[in-house]
């Protein structure tokens, strides 16, 4: 079956891959997992592409894992099962990775596609927002960084420009380092190889018996992942176990801004009861430890 494509670009370095980009709008192919299913047609009809495609999956600048002061930078076109094998990746991103799809998929999929995707239901998504993930990207232009939560805008709608390409994701130092409790919960048919209903992730801090630090992100209920900074707040100073009327107050604030809808894989009602009740699980635990 020939492909109808009207160009294809593999280049070997980086650099020769950006220059093409700053002449030529093209679809940028990673692991393709999602690129592929987006521009599907019929079964044996051939692929139809609307653009070039530039392939960036074998770049080594693109897929390198290291530390630089303590924060963590991961290389946008590292597969999920490479970033598994990975020493330097936190216990619980591997986790989320283990919740996604099939082997084969893992193979190929990247946790830069996975951000640039920008679907609600992203899984990994929930924890890069709660890690305050930063995306380095890059054209000839130079560097820009970008924090996650601004990058993402809608369903497929995120803020790179043309020419550039999404080099690395930097994970800030102070979630890398112990000391933080994270939990990473996904709610799907089954535990992988389906789309989350739901996605969760907490963060939480404590010093002593006081909350430090708290964050929260949900997945699959809006058209971006949902997270409040300032409901977040409402708990800085509070003392671990949680009074039951501080759990209510962020759980009904929570309750306002999650706007989940109804489709093929859930119902609104659902999705909004489940992300509530992780919340407050969460929130109503005893004690923490560092993950």
């Amino acid at each position: 079956m020939v492909e109808k494509i009207t160009a294809t670009y593999r280049f070997d370095r980086l650099d020769q891959t950006l220059r093409q980009l700053n002449r030529e709008d093209c679809i940028i192919m990673a692991g393709g997992t999602d690129v592929m299913v987006l521009h599907k047609s019929g079964r044996g009809v051939p692929l139809e592409l609307p653009k070039p495609l530039v392939f960036i999956d074998h770049l080594s600048e693109l897929k390198r894992v290291y530390q630089n002061q303590k924060d963590l930078h991961i290389g946008a076109c590292c597969t999920y099962s490479e970033l598994l094998e990975h020493p330097l990746i936190p216990v619980p991103l591997k986790n989320a990775i283990k919740t996604i799809a099939a082997p084969a998929i893992r193979n190929r999929g990247t946790l830069g596609g996975n951000i640039c995707n920008a679907s609600p239901a992203g899984d990994t998504l929930p924890l890069l927002y709660v890690y305050n993930a930063k995306l380095l990207l890059r054209s000839e232009n130079g560097d820009r960084l970008v924090e996650i939560s601004d990058f993402i805008q809608g369903p497929r709608r995120v803020q790179r420009y043309q020419n550039e390409i999404l080099a690395e994701i930097i994970l800030p130092s102070e979630v890398v380092e112990e000391g933080a409790h994270i939990v990473f919960e996904k709610v799907g048919n089954r535990n992988a190889d389906a789309i989350a209903k739901v996605g969760f992730a907490g963060y939480i801090r404590i010093n002593g018996a006081r909350i430090e630090d708290v964050r929260f992100a949900f997945g699959a209920v809006g058209p971006t992942m949902v997270r409040s900074i300032d409901i977040e707040k409402k708990l800085v100073g509070k003392t671990i176990p949680l009074a039951n009327s501080d759990i209510a107050q962020v759980v009904a604030a929570f309750e306002q801004i999650i706007r989940p809808i109804d489709d093929q894989r859930s119902t609104a009602v659902y999705r909004k009861t489940v992300a509530l009740n992780l919340l407050c699980y969460f929130l109503s635990k005893k004690q923490y430890h560092a993950n």
